[in-house]
């Protein structure tokens, strides 16, 4: 069971990367995937979720800029993120669950990644 995360790096603000995240050893059509965050002496944030079903949830902070996707026949999940700024610095980690109500809670998830560094400066 694992979750592999890539696409990180250095972007200035206003830019855009897109991050993915690879799973295996587990049937990925059936969990609940996350993007979550955590920036230098701060709590783990949730980013965006996305269930079996294709619906999608996200943090009031990145609404309207990050895009959470799925392909189940590749088992990867992306978040494309625009419009970046200073404050989106931080490690982004992948996540999934089996469970179909798992959503913006860090403990909703089971299976983590090792994370990819984001930094948002000029």
């Amino acid at each position: 069971v694992q979750l592999v995360e890539s696409g990180g790096g250095l972007v200035q603000p206003g830019g855009s990367l897109r991050l993915s995240c690879a799973a295996s050893g587990f049937t990925f059509s059936r969990y609940v995937m996350a993007w979550f965050r955590q920036a230098p002496g701060k709590e783990r944030e949730f980013v965006a979720a996305i269930k079996t079903s294709g619906n999608t949830h996200y943090a009031d902070s990145v609404k309207g800029r990050f895009a959470i996707a799925r392909d189940n026949t590749k088992n990867t999940v992306y978040l494309q993120m625009n419009s970046l700024k200073p404050e989106d610095t931080a490690v982004y980690y992948c996540a999934a669950d089996q469970n179909r109500y798992a959503d913006a809670i860090f403990s909703d998830y089971s299976i983590w990644g090792q994370g990819t560094q984001v930094t948002v400066s000029s």
